[in-house]
């Protein structure tokens, strides 16, 4: 039988971790005043139902166009944990969209998620990170974050954080080193990336393979991967299991042996032998990057000679599925056959 009865507990889809949203247009520029509020209980909720809000991105764009990164900024430098978390959270989640990476740069938003970088909360360090990483992804994004000096900061990081985080740090450098180099370069960025070479951790292996081929593409970079004698780790990255691996050393390689003392430095390391198992890898990125690799120490007259007993496995590739890697292949062919 029913009566008037009311209860006292909350409706089932009540979540009182959550502030209220309110109805309308009146929603977001709530959750703006609330994010300004003194008290420590408001700041959260509300932060909590606008990480829920901003997955869309015609929500994500009007809490930017009333001013929430304003307000997300100064709450990245709030003493609460919980705050700075939700807080590089909601960035991740706005960096996401392109409207959000491009408010990102018109905002500065860049250098105060940078003051994030030695946060004592493991979360917010990761979030900040893949916040940063969405947006070097993005041209102007990775411009940004070159203008702004983080490259050396980024780097010096690699030395000590979570191995999560360092593949963060690996693809926003990635994505930093296209853009421009010189600053890596003038520090010891060579030398970390070096030793990652050697980490347990297969895709941090391979990230920092493709960071060092990132290097490289400029004379400087190629100079300095012989100076630091990276050429033989290269050369055994060859023969590990992880497709990602092979393909990132073969990439690096093809890339640093351009200069003479590049190709010496591989062929003295028997680089050859290698390179030549991998052509026949279903990888087509590890069998691209390997034949390349191949061309360039083709130019080389003991790489010339030896590669000349191997030419069946390159006119193998002439049927390859891949346009590209056939015509690689036959690039390879012409360089191996020339005759002074």
């Amino acid at each position: 039988m029913t009566t008037i009865r009311i209860s006292g507990n909350l409706p089932p889809n009540i979540d009182c971790t959550k502030a209220p949203v309110a109805f309308g247009r009146r929603a977001l520029p709530k959750l703006n005043e609330e994010l300004q509020s003194p008290e420590l209980l408001t700041r959260q909720r509300a932060l909590m139902s606008l990480c829920d809000l901003v997955h869309d991105p015609e929500i994500a764009l009007e809490a930017m166009r009333i001013g929430c990164l304003d307000s997300l900024k100064l709450l990245l430098r709030d003493v609460d944990s919980t705050v700075r978390m939700k807080t590089t959270e909601v960035f991740y989640r706005l960096a996401t969209h392109n409207a959000g990476r491009v408010a990102f740069l018109k905002s500065d938003v860049i250098l105060p998620l940078a003051q994030l970088f030695d946060d004592p909360v493991d979360i917010c360090r990761r979030n900040m990170h893949m916040a940063i990483e969405m947006m070097s992804e993005f041209p102007g994004g990775a411009v940004g974050l070159v203008e702004a000096g983080l490259i050396p900061r980024l780097v010096f990081k690699l030395t000590s954080e979570l191995e999560e985080i360092q593949e963060l740090i690996l693809d926003t450098l990635h994505f930093c080193l296209c853009v421009d180099t010189s600053e890596a370069l003038a520090t010891e960025t060579v030398s970390v990336l070096k030793e990652k070479l050697s980490h347990c951790s297969g895709r941090i292996c391979s990230k920092a393979a493709r960071a060092l081929m990132d290097i490289s593409v400029p004379l400087e970079g190629k100079l300095k991967l012989c100076e630091e004698e990276v050429i033989p780790i290269l050369v055994n990255l060859l023969g590990d299991p992880s497709p990602e691996v092979a393909a990132s050393a073969a990439g690096a390689l093809m890339s640093a042996t351009v200069t003479t003392a590049g190709k010496y430095a591989a062929l003295s390391a028997d680089a050859l032998p290698p390179l030549l198992g991998l052509v026949r890898s279903p990888q087509m990125s590890v069998c691209l990057n390997a034949v390349k690799a191949i061309t360039v120490l083709a130019e080389a007259p003991e790489g010339r000679k030896e590669l000349l007993k191997h030419l069946d496995l390159l006119e193998d590739l002439r049927g390859h599925d891949s346009e590209i890697t056939r015509r690689a292949a036959e690039t390879a062919m012409r360089v191996i056959t020339w005759k002074p």
